[in-house]
C-alpha cells in the first residue's frame, strides 16, 4: 500500500510539472493564455489526480497507471485481440 501511495504521488508530481513547463513554455515563446484558461488547465489537473486517487483506493491500494487508459477488456469481451 505504501509504495502504491508513493508512485501514485510521483506520478503526481511529473504530471504536474509536465503541465507546469508546457504552460510556462508557451508562456515564453508569446502565446498568450488568459488567466481564466490556466485556471481551467489546472482545475482539470485536479480533476485528473483525484480519478487517479479514486482509481487507487477502489482498487485495493494498487495503483496503475495504464489501467485508466486500458482498452484491452473491452476488445478481448467482443472477441477481437488485440
Amino acid at each position: 500500500m505504501l509504495t502504491s501511495v508513493i508512485t501514485f504521488l510521483i506520478y503526481l508530481c511529473i504530471f504536474a510539472i509536465v503541465i507546469y513547463l508546457v504552460i510556462y513554455v508557451l508562456g515564453v515563446i508569446g502565446v498568450p493564455i488568459p488567466p481564466k484558461v490556466l485556471q481551467l488547465i489546472w482545475v482539470i489537473v485536479a480533476l485528473i489526480a483525484v480519478l487517479w486517487l479514486v482509481q487507487m483506493v477502489t482498487s485495493g491500494g494498487s495503483f496503475k497507471l495504464s489501467s485508466p487508459f486500458r482498452l484491452g477488456d473491452t476488445a478481448i469481451a467482443s472477441g477481437r485481440t488485440v
